[in-house]
């Protein structure tokens, strides 16, 4: 089995290392001793010189198309780009992200393309699943309205390697696995098309508290006709749930599993610690770690 790698969707801010330009002058008996005025300018000139070092990335303007509610607080985002070419070619692989900048937020997040590179080109806009959470970038991107204008950086990340588990007739079985809005980049993936109608078995484990925090419901039947078995399974089930519950990890380690390892790959987004238990199960199976694909 094949683990693809994929830089993180979920990050919230970055940091940048800063060196002075100037380095400070040490003390000695015949330095004067620096004043608090002295000192407060020179904290200043560092503190100026470090914002300018840091801020080296291009952001590029854009206006939001969509923003509705996608499932309990996750959001379905849309992002006009139809004026910048350049932003919509470079997203060349699912499971890229980018940073998004929001006026009067403290600082951009990091968020996962969820829609197929495809899209980008053919209608000029980039989808996100995003989730609300409290006092964050990313509670006050879903706060916005329809004409609202965002700042874009260029996408970044690799993307999932597909090519290490191609071609589908020499890896029939793929396992992917989501929990949350780690369902962003599979959509993606999905979307985009891995020949999943040429391969024998490819399933979704798809994780969440419950059916009303569950995103892409409506898509379900779009990506089983693709070729991808839907494994919904909920944490805390309402009642009446006959489907799969307890932890994505769970699900998949007391399900019945056949498949020959050395033709096997797996996909991984959501939470570190499913991912961390996922790919210990699959190891133990006779997985390769190469074989696997993760983004969380």
């Amino acid at each position: 089995m094949a683990l693809l790698f994929s830089p993180p969707s979920a990050a919230s801010s970055t940091h940048a290392f800063f060196s002075p330009l100037v380095p400070p002058m040490p003390f000695s008996r015949l330095s004067p001793i620096p004043t608090r005025l002295h000192l407060r300018r020179r904290l200043s000139y560092f503190a100026v010189a470090a914002s300018v070092r840091q801020d080296t990335t291009v952001w590029t303007p854009a206006p939001l198309s969509e923003v509705e509610p996608a499932a309990t607080s996750l959001f379905h985002i849309s992002i006009d780009i139809s004026d910048s070419s350049d932003l919509a070619t470079s997203h060349t692989r699912p499971g890229q992200y980018l940073q998004l900048r929001v006026p009067n937020a403290p600082k951009p997040s990091f968020l996962a393309i969820a829609s197929p590179p495809s899209l980008a080109i053919s209608t000029g806009r980039f989808e996100f699943l995003v989730k609300s959470v409290e006092g964050t970038t990313a509670e006050a991107l879903c706060a916005l309205k329809k004409g609202d204008v965002v700042e874009l950086s260029p996408v970044m990340g690799k993307g999932f390697d597909i090519a290490r588990v191609d071609p589908p007739e020499e890896y029939p079985t793929i396992y992917i696995f989501a929990t949350g809005s780690g369902i962003s980049p599979v959509r993606s993936l999905i979307e985009s098309g891995f020949g999943a109608h040429k391969r024998s078995d490819v399933r979704l484990y798809y994780g969440a508290r419950n059916l009303p925090r569950m995103a892409y419901q409506d898509r379900f039947k779009q990506w089983e006709s693709s070729g991808v078995k839907i494994v919904p399974v909920l944490s805390q089930a309402e009642d009446g749930w006959t489907g799969e519950t307890g932890y994505v990890q769970a699900a998949f380690s007391r399900g019945k599993r056949e498949f020959a390892p050395g033709s096997t790959g797996a996909v991984l987004c959501g939470q570190k610690q499913m991912a961390e238990e996922i790919t210990s199960i699959l190891v133990a199976d006779g997985i390769s770690t190469d074989k696997i694909l993760m983004n969380f």
